[in-house]
């Protein structure tokens, strides 16, 4: 039967807040979200791209409002989202002068993205510090915008998204910090502390940046502040402008990992310059390598060397083909018997080579039986049936019915 080991990473204690039926933070499973590109006044082609992102596993889709135009355009996107597919939980990504934006979004959606960057207009001015008078007088102004999106969102007992980009801090800030993670921390935590003063806390913060190292700083930085204030908020992890291809998504995993892996994340989006459903699986990699989630079958496999008795790369690939929709379990595919039983004693099952073309198979680390290489696949769909874990591929269904089993 598959094993049950427990996460290795301790996760940072957060309060859990609501995004429609899902949850971000507490002990539910790190959330994926991602954000589509179609033009928000394209309600059709919205709707279409918010179906096919929710059908591809992402949990929460967010929609940019950069105007009162294309918030009241949700009204509509809701609700043919809701008529085609069901409810899919929606963001709301508002940026400058994002009050009216922000209250009227939040009629509709089930989270509200604000940039405190961006947030409230600030003439530019040049100057080379700000007295403690002037940091009061915008913190009044930023409170006086921001205390009726609160209220907007609290009479709907919807969630708040206080999201820092690093390309876009306040010149407020950038005079103050410079160009730093302290800009970024201080930014975010001006906002919560307006929050938490008017008695609203479904709140998660993130705080982004298109180098890997600014955002690992950052939000390490934001969670030893956040607990010498007693703030026990998720966080949202991401690297921004990641660009696309292989580099993007190891650029994307060193930072959302590197983080996870500390404990640290509640929810992660990975940003990539392509169609905004290559995103998922992306995501949904990260949390099976780190034990976090499991959406498919986790197979280990040697490198191959001199010593493999058969084409590792084609039995693997046959190994994979046949149990790939076994959400669950661990198979290993080993090319020796040197060192494979020892290499994969975590795994639930084992294909190991041995010398006259022949393979055995293990359950755990006993062997089980041996067989000829070409009677290998078969024999271990064999083992799985009598072991009970076998699901033939039909009943699993399509891999959208599988994913939202998996994520329910």
């Amino acid at each position: 039967m598959p094993s049950e080991r427990p996460i290795t990473y301790p996760r940072r204690k957060t309060r859990a807040i609501p995004v429609g039926d899902k949850w971000i933070g507490g002990d539910h499973p790190i959330l994926v979200q991602s954000m589509i590109t179609e033009e928000t006044r394209n309600i059709e082609a919205c709707v279409e791209q918010i179906i096919a992102l929710h059908r591809a596993g992402c949990e929460l889709v967010r929609v940019t409002t950069p105007t009162l135009d294309e918030a009241r355009c949700l009204e509509e996107i809701r609700a043919k989202v809701i008529e085609k597919h069901g409810a899919v939980p929606l963001t709301a990504d508002v940026h400058h002068q994002g009050a009216p934006i922000a209250i009227e979004a939040a009629k509709w959606v089930e989270e509200v993205r604000v940039n405190p960057g961006l947030f409230v207009f600030r003439k530019h001015t040049g100057q080379e510090e700000y007295t403690e008078e002037e940091h009061e007088a915008e913190r009044a102004a930023i409170e006086e915008s921001f205390v009726p999106v609160i209220e907007a969102c609290k009479s709907r007992n919807i969630s708040m998204r206080i999201g820092v980009n690093h390309g876009s801090l306040s010149e407020r800030m950038l005079v103050t910090f410079g160009d730093t993670p302290d800009g970024m921390v201080e930014s975010a935590l001006e906002y919560a502390r307006i929050c938490e003063k008017h008695d609203y806390r479904n709140i998660n913060i993130s705080a982004k940046a298109s180098r890997v190292p600014i955002m690992l700083a950052a939000n390490r930085l934001l969670v030893n502040r956040m607990d010498a204030e007693g703030m026990d908020y998720p966080l949202h992890l991401g690297v921004t402008e990641a660009g696309d291809g292989d580099y993007a998504r190891i650029k994307s995993t060193t930072g959302i990992a590197t983080l996870l892996a500390e404990g640290i994340g509640d929810t992660i989006r990975v940003s990539l310059a392509e169609d905004p459903i290559n995103e998922i699986p992306v995501c949904y990699d990260i949390l099976q390598a780190l034990g976090l989630r499991r959406t498919k079958t986790e197979f280990i496999a040697c490198p191959s060397c001199g010593r493999t008795k058969f084409d590792l790369p084609s039995v693997f690939r046959q190994v994979k083909e046949a149990t790939g929709h076994l959400s669950g379990l661990d198979i290993a595919v080993m090319g020796c018997i040197v060192n494979g039983p020892g290499e994969m004693a975590d795994a639930d099952y084992g294909y190991v080579g041995k010398a006259g073309g022949m393979i055995t198979l293990y359950r755990k680390r006993e062997p089980v039986r041996t067989v000829s290489q070409e009677q290998g696949v078969a024999a271990l769909i064999e083992l799985l049936k009598e072991d009970g874990v076998w699901i033939e591929p039909a009943e699993s269904g399509s891999a959208e019915q599988h994913l939202l089993r998996v994520i329910d």
